[in-house]
């Protein structure tokens, strides 16, 4: 069963549990941990307490390092480590600098790394031993009671952040949180940070923007695809012909996006790599190309395609045809935590990306990689898996302005409704195994995105087993890179019964099960979805993993794609999310370097009606005459 929620570090420290108590939450700014350290070193209490809320959102992490190297409530950067992991896993000195705010800590406090990255109170006191040197060296005023638009640049520095920009972002950041507040529910309660009036930093921010300006001058230009005030880098991903043959080239497709064909989704990628060896790869001509790539360490984005063109990023044509590819970097397996500035960059990014293009945010739009459906059967094995079970689709979203818990209800839900799963991420602890590469070797407790799924309302009952993952007959496990037998934050689906804390939802044309327990659910009632089911007299309807036209469409017959349904089949009186009534059907044909050549680089447009649903852990294709669209009671 999951793991009993350990609480935050903040919570857990109190005298008087959260819970008996009758403050409906936890004022940070109140806590021993950031009273005693802003006391100490004369910092205001709010700048401590906003500045860990930018980095971590108040949380420990248990010790555990984030994927760019941070440690604790305050992020410190173990510099030396950073450096030392990127050269063992490239084979050479990585070119991202770093800076070593660990090491800074250490010297002011003289407590040890080990103690700044395992405890919290100790961390905290670094970040405010660093924040003091820095705003007394620049000659700033020390004091609780000191505005916080005059730490401007002490903020800067102890964010950790290499680049200007990077540091200016942050810096506003915390000043735009100290100005709105923030609330934060987590593992044992809530916790609260209130808003306050804030100065303008003035001379303190011109000092960086004159850096940013600097910095900005001496990048190559290009044709970027970004939010103002977001500083993205041109890196091109080349488009070559390496061979004698037409289909000799590489390492993506040109197109005529948003026209033809249409942009409708965007896949979140981890790159399961440095972001130095990942920006070595988009340059291959012979690799393979996505439209963007985010750095852990500072958030720092750099665009590689123009939108119009087609990267093969997804793994399915249809797919890529459609949607773009943001990498993070970061390792799926590792069990570390993705760094806040990555997901606040990278959110600001898709915010403005599906603006622009009119791209839904939710999961079905806004999915992973793990998402994305295969084409045909025989290639639902090789699928990719990332970002993975530590990915925070919930705070992403939160993020993103798109609240996942919107439109739902806390009601308890009955057959025939649609669940959105919900479990938070925080205290979220399901069994995984396969911990530092070792296949029995279960993980620690850490936060994940997904609940179980069990063939019986039991824990002790086997893992739900997805037969198109496990074709050669091995059974549903819960091996981190498993995930047929997982349901993720955000994605919804149909009840198919309720006995007790067990809720049943039809998954690829099984009835499987998850522990959603009255007073603490892990999925909320979505008001007002549509579902689909097959029609009346049939018995089974196959699922695709996208919609092609109908063979009429072709104008050449050698060039039709057949339909090639999926290992699953949805059963009579099954009934799946509709997430999307209006999907493309198209093929966009692009088998040669040439877009004059004559007949390709042209979209195939068919008449025939799919619906895009929520059939599994992907994403599926049912054609419209299949099934019967209706509201969920």
């Amino acid at each position: 069963m999951p793991s009993v929620s350990r609480r935050n570090f903040l919570i857990a420290s109190l005298a008087v549990p959260l819970a008996a108590t009758a403050a409906p939450a936890l004022a940070v700014e109140s806590t021993d941990q950031f009273t005693t350290a802003a006391n100490k070193y004369q910092v205001p209490v709010s700048v401590l307490t906003a500045v860990s809320y930018g980095q971590t959102r108040w949380e420990d992490h248990s010790g555990r390092p984030s994927t760019s190297g941070g440690y604790g409530p305050m992020h410190l950067i173990d510099g030396a480590a950073v450096a030392a992991v990127r050269a063992n896993r490239t084979g050479k000195p990585d070119s991202a600098p770093v800076i070593d705010t660990l090491a800074q800590a250490a010297r002011l406090t003289g407590y040890s790394p080990s103690t700044l990255k395992k405890d919290p109170a100790a961390n905290i006191m670094g970040a405010a031993a660093i924040l003091a040197s820095t705003q007394k060296s620049l000659g700033h005023p020390l004091g609780a009671s000191t505005d916080p638009s005059s730490w401007y640049e002490a903020i800067a520095s102890v964010s950790g952040l290499t680049s200007a920009s990077a540091q200016q972002t942050f810096a506003d950041g915390v000043l735009s949180d100290l100005q709105s507040g923030a609330v934060k529910s987590t593992a044992g309660g809530k916790l609260t940070m209130k808003a306050r009036a804030v100065g303008s930093p003035g001379a303190q921010r011109q000092v960086l923007s004159e850096r940013v300006a600097v910095a900005k001058a001496q990048r190559p230009r290009g044709p970027v695809d970004a939010p103002a005030g977001l500083a993205v880098e041109w890196i091109p991903a080349p488009y070559e012909q390496y061979g004698p043959n037409p289909g000799d080239y590489g390492n993506h497709d040109l197109g005529f996006r948003p026209k033809s064909p249409a942009l409708n989704q965007i896949v979140i990628h981890d790159m399961d790599g440095t972001y130095d060896g990942s920006i070595t790869l988009v340059k291959d001509p012979t690799y393979l190309a996505w439209n963007y790539s985010i750095r852990s360490g500072d958030g720092h984005i750099a665009q590689h395609l123009e939108t119009k063109d087609i990267g093969w990023h997804a793994g399915n044509w249809y797919i890529n045809g459609h949607a773009l590819g943001i990498e993070h970097e970061g390792y799926a397996a590792d069990g570390s935590w993705y760094s806040e500035v990555m997901y606040r960059n990278s959110s600001k990014l898709v915010k403005y990306l599906a603006r622009k293009y009119d791209i839904p945010l939710d999961r079905s739009h806004i999915l992973g990689h793990d998402q994305v459906p295969a084409t045909t059967a025989a290639n639902i094995p090789g699928m990719h898996w990332d970002p993975g079970p530590f990915w925070d689709w919930e705070h992403y979203f939160n993020l993103l302005g798109a609240n996942l818990r919107k439109g739902t209800s806390a009601v308890r839900p009955k057959s025939g409704q649609v669940v959105r799963i919900l479990p938070g991420f925080d205290g979220n602890f399901q069994p995984l195994t396969g911990y530092q590469n070792s296949s029995s070797t279960p993980y620690p407790d850490l936060p994940t995105n997904f609940v179980t799924l069990r063939t019986q309302p039991d824990f002790g009952a086997p893992v739900y087993t997805d037969a198109g993952l496990h074709q050669n007959g091995t059974p549903g496990s819960t091996y981190v890179s498993d995930m047929g037998g997982r349901a993720a934050a955000g994605c919804d689906y149909v009840v198919a019964e309720v006995i007790g804390d067990w809720t049943a939802i039809w998954f690829l044309g099984d009835k499987v099960w998850f522990y959603n327990p009255r007073k603490n659910p892990t999925a909320r009632v979505l008001l007002g979805a549509k579902v689909v089911t097959p029609k009346a007299g049939r018995t089974t309807i196959p699922v695709y993993g996208r919609a092609l036209p109908e063979p009429s469409a072709y104008t050449d017959p050698a060039d039709v794609v057949a339909w090639a349904p999926l290992t699953y089949q949805l059963e009579s009186a099954q009934s799946y999310a509709l997430v999307d009534e209006k999907p493309p059907t198209d093929y966009y044909k692009a088998n040669t370097y040439d877009i004059d050549t004559p007949g390709d680089h042209v979209d195939i447009i068919g008449k025939t009606k799919y619906y895009m649903i929520s059939v599994g852990h992907r994403i599926g294709f049912v054609l419209a005459d299949d099934v019967q669209a209706s509201r969920a009671w």
